[in-house]
Formats: C-alpha cells, sequence, structure tokens
C-alpha cells in the first residue's frame, strides 16, 4: 500500500511536469505575441500537409468512351459546350454554409427496487435434542435487507445558426467523377482570429450554374468554425485547471 502510493504520487509528478513544460511553450509563445496581432499562416498545398489522405470509396465499374458516327458527343459527357464550374484539379467553387439547427431532448429514467432475504434453520443436527439447554445455534443464520432508487434526468437544448461563404479548392477527382474539396478561411479582427474549415465530396451536378453549392450538398462534410485570440484565452479555463480537472479523482 506504501509503495502503491508512492508510485501514485510519483506519476502524478512526472505528467505535473510534463504539462508544466508544455504550459511554460505555451506560455513563452504567448509573451512573445503581447502587443502583437495573431499571425496569419501561410497559403500551402493541402495535400502536401502532414496527415493528408487521399479519400477512397466505392466505386463503380469504369466505363470505356465511345463515340458515335457523325456525332460530337460522347458517352458521360455532362453537357455540349463547355461551363466555367469546377470539375478538375485545382479549380475554385464557392460552398455556401447555411446550418441552422435546433434541438430539444427531455429524458427521465426511474427505477426502484427492495429485496429482502431471511434464512433460518429450526433443527440443525438434532439441535432439538437440547431442548432446556443453552445452545448456540441462532434462530435465524442470515437476515439481508437491500433498498435501491434511481431517478435520472436529462436536457438537451440546442439552437446553432451559421451562413457563410468559402471558397474550395478540388485536390482530387474520384473514379465515378464526384469531387473531393477543401477550403480554409482565415480572418483577423483586431486580436482574435477566426477559421473556418470545409472538406467533403461533392458531385458536379450538384454545383451551379454559378459555380456554388451548397454545404447540405456535401458528402462526409467536414465543417469547422472557430479560431483563437484574446478573447478565446479569456474565455478558456487556464491549463492547471484543465490538468487538475482530469487528475482529481472527486
Amino acid at each position: 500500500m506504501y509503495f502503491s502510493s508512492i508510485r501514485r504520487a510519483a506519476l502524478t509528478s512526472t505528467m505535473l511536469s510534463i504539462v508544466s513544460f508544455a504550459g511554460g511553450c505555451s506560455s513563452i509563445d504567448r509573451l512573445s505575441q503581447i502587443g502583437e496581432q495573431p499571425k496569419l499562416s501561410a497559403i500551402e498545398n493541402p495535400t502536401a500537409q502532414p496527415g493528408y489522405k487521399p479519400v477512397q470509396m466505392p466505386m463503380p465499374k469504369p466505363e470505356a468512351v465511345s463515340y458515335n458516327a457523325n456525332s460530337l458527343w460522347r458517352n458521360g459527357s455532362r453537357s455540349f459546350f463547355k461551363d466555367q464550374r469546377a470539375h478538375q484539379i485545382g479549380d475554385l467553387l464557392t460552398v455556401t454554409v447555411n446550418i441552422t439547427d435546433q434541438a430539444n431532448f427531455a429524458n427521465e429514467t426511474q427505477r426502484s427496487r427492495t429485496v429482502t432475504e431471511d434464512s433460518g434453520i429450526t433443527n440443525f443436527l438434532g439441535a432439538n435434542l437440547l431442548a432446556g439447554k443453552n445452545t448456540a445455534l441462532p434462530g435465524r443464520l442470515l437476515t439481508a435487507d437491500a433498498t435501491s432508487t434511481s431517478d435520472g434526468k436529462g436536457t438537451i437544448q440546442r439552437q446553432e445558426s451559421l451562413t457563410t461563404n468559402i471558397a474550395a479548392v478540388v485536390t482530387q477527382i474520384l473514379p465515378n467523377g464526384n469531387m473531393v474539396v477543401e477550403g480554409k478561411q482565415e480572418i483577423r479582427v483586431n486580436f482574435e482570429m477566426r477559421e473556418l474549415i470545409v472538406a467533403g465530396i461533392v458531385r458536379p451536378e450538384d454545383i451551379q450554374s454559378d459555380n456554388t453549392i451548397d454545404s447540405s450538398k456535401i458528402a462526409q462534410a467536414r465543417i469547422a468554425y472557430g479560431g483563437h485570440g484574446q478573447i478565446t484565452d479569456i474565455q478558456q479555463q487556464r491549463y492547471g485547471q484543465q490538468v487538475m480537472d482530469v487528475l482529481l479523482p472527486f
């Protein structure tokens, strides 16, 4: 027990040291940025970023391209005249992000259970022959009572709304013609940086004539909106409080 307590104390001390070192590095970075505006990140190729993985989805069998005699039309063509909508890697299209989400949930669960166990022995190995004499045999060998009551309630009320536009880049063409798009936007207002990231798979047929597409038509959509800066730092708990919330068992 003593050595176990020592091991736990040593592990806690090691974790606190690591977190303090990481927090110290973060603090140094923040100290170096006092009075400075958040820096915009450089424009980079999304496919060259660490951790980037091409999207793989179930694909139908490819069709062989064939032309009819005396015709300019071929099978698989989407239009006779070329349009300006995105259709190849590197093209741009505008994603209209329009999210209005509202949900209300109320759940309640009640449970109650009562258990009583009563066991006794009236005659054990001829104990009745010892009538008139004091005996150590009790009248009841086991008596147990248990009562359990549970009442759980949960309520969720959520209302979110996000409306904005962002330009995305076609980063990959899937074998069936669908396109993988990814876009990132950074907006700096005073000392606060806001970031909007959109990624997913779109069908060429869903792109409007003005080269825009609604976010509800993006498959495997990944939409992130957030940021960092002075206001975000004030709203976040200090790293020491976050560490204690994780380590403290009560």
